[in-house]
């Protein structure tokens, strides 16, 4: 993916920097020729879950991995952009990062780029509505350790499922904040697994759970951690407040429940969020966006970033 936008932005007269994140793992920055501080980047994610699986077009819908989170979406941006340059806007880049949908990595390390947007346009399926306020998360991994022993002889071990078991027990039924704007905080356990075999007590047990947040994530980590009480080993992977997001005259808005790379990214400006698709088809199997609305997505990025450029000219 960090290939393919590398060569077609260069064809299109892009100039653009390949940043390693990690082995064979590249962020993408375009920026035109000669501008160093575009004043409107857009951004979105390059990588996605698992599993994958291939695009198909069928009754006016775009189908596959990636095709509303968020693959289609930085597809109508590089076409409103380069829409843009043609006519005379120049002060644009465009930013896309991996690491998003795991521990925000790409997002942290393009820190290093010095980038400093007055505004920042990111690429999410929002229903085609600004964003004005989005959940912060706090995402860690469980890791029990016991003894192994013969099964037939339990009491000769010490088992690191049960201790899992009764730490995710309690993670699920704890008492967790709600907000009048952002709802009820919710926990998801994601992955989990341990153990060798049915006949012998396990001695290594894990889970990756990702809460929600409503509050702040830092009251979030002190009820986890008490909760857990050193039962299990408990590492903190990514976690972030709620993020106040910038709307503008004109726009339908709303409040979504999922998190971005933007509270991960390091600028004075603004962020706008907005995409088309809906977050409920991301993720899933059936994994979809409208065709006509993603053609419809690349006029109103490209309304989204004059509008921005602009604010920004009136308040330079």
């Amino acid at each position: 993916m960090s290939d393919f936008l590398a060569t077609y932005l260069e064809e299109k007269g892009w100039e653009v920097t390949l940043q390693e994140v990690a082995e064979d793992r590249y962020n993408v920055l375009a920026r035109r020729p000669g501008i160093q501080q575009p004043q409107v980047i857009f951004n979105s994610h390059i990588d996605t879950v698992p599993p994958y699986f291939p695009a198909t077009e069928k009754d006016g819908w775009l189908h596959g991995r990636g095709a509303c989170d968020t693959k289609s979406l930085i597809a109508a941006q590089l076409v409103a952009a380069q829409n843009l340059v043609e006519d005379g806007f120049e002060d644009l880049g465009l930013l896309y990062v991996v690491g998003e949908e795991v521990d925000h990595c790409g997002m942290l390390k393009a820190n290093e780029l010095g980038l400093q947007p007055a505004y920042l346009i990111v690429g999410e399926p929002t229903e085609s509505k600004l964003a004005r306020r989005q959940k912060g998360i706090v995402k860690f991994r469980l890791q029990g350790r016991g003894k192994a022993a013969h099964s037939g002889y339990p009491e000769t071990g010490v088992s690191a499922i049960d201790a899992l078991l009764d730490v995710l027990h309690d993670l699920r039924k704890a008492d967790w904040p709600e907000s009048n704007m952002l709802g009820a905080t919710t926990l998801n356990i994601g992955t989990i697994g341990g153990g060798r075999a049915a006949n012998v007590v396990p001695d290594e047990a894990f889970a990756e759970v990702l809460i929600r947040v409503v509050t702040d994530e830092q009251s979030i980590q002190a009820m986890v951690k008490e909760i857990v009480g050193g039962r299990v080993e408990c590492r903190i992977i990514s976690a972030n407040d709620p993020v106040e997001l910038t709307t503008l005259e004109g726009y339908e808005s709303a409040v979504v429940a999922f998190n971005t790379d933007i509270p991960y990214f390091h600028f004075e400006g603004k962020a706008l969020l907005w995409g088309a698709g809906s977050i409920l088809d991301a993720h899933t199997s059936n994994e979809r966006i409208r065709i006509d609305d993603l053609r419809h997505a690349v006029q109103i990025y490209s309304q989204l970033a004059k509008d921005c450029l602009d604010n920004s000219a009136k308040h330079s």
